[in-house]
């Protein structure tokens, strides 16, 4: 795999994040997230789901992170074939997953690592950071707040979600996170990290 931080001008290590993307309708904030990380010198990598791809093309992440587009696809494309998770989650120093669907965090959760997100995410070891988003009545769903109350309790910043009107035309909690509060979250992360190894 090629990393970010191999690209012309790149940041190097240090300044590495995976970027989650799942098929969440507030995928566009992704989009504008990881185009801010760059801004700001990051080197992100964007990790999609099969659902996230409906959405948004890789493409569209590749220009907007210049830098590499991971999938289950391109996993199996790559030099690195069988050990792409391994590699993704070794090359990078803080991942994000945004926007995080109810589906995927439950995943996370339960440790099920059936495609290449959520694989990255149990062989990743360090600072993570998820913004939930879906509809009110899945967020406030007991199994949702215990999947959120598992990984908190393992070292993940759950992001809070804002109240407003939804993808499905509802008032009520489940608005993702707006970019600039999840870049704050990344850059809290890494002065973490300049104080002593990240933990996630």
């Amino acid at each position: 795999m090629t990393g970010a931080g191999e690209q012309s001008g790149a940041p190097g290590p240090g300044r590495r994040v995976l970027v989650g993307v799942t098929g969440g309708i507030a995928i566009y904030k992704a989009v504008e997230l990881v185009r801010g990380l760059a801004r700001e010198g990051f080197a992100p990598t964007v990790v999609t789901t099969a659902a996230a791809r409906r959405f948004v093309t890789p493409l569209t992440f590749a220009a907007a992170s210049r830098g590499p587009v991971l999938d289950d696809e391109s996993a199996w494309q790559s030099t690195g074939g069988w050990f792409e998770h391994i590699d993704a989650a070794r090359e990078a120093d803080v991942m994000v997953v945004a926007p995080a669907t109810a589906n995927t965090l439950a995943k996370m959760a339960a440790g099920i690592a059936d495609n290449l997100l959520t694989a990255v995410y149990l062989a990743f070891r360090g600072a993570v950071i998820v913004a939930p988003t879906m509809n009110w009545a899945m967020y406030e769903h007991p199994a949702t707040q215990d999947n959120l109350r598992r990984l908190a309790g393992r070292g993940v910043e759950v992001l809070p979600t804002g109240r407003g009107e939804l993808a499905c035309g509802e008032e009520g909690l489940g608005r993702m996170a707006e970019p600039e509060a999840i870049l704050a979250a990344v850059r809290r992360a890494f002065a973490v990290a300049a104080e002593g190894p990240l933990r996630g």
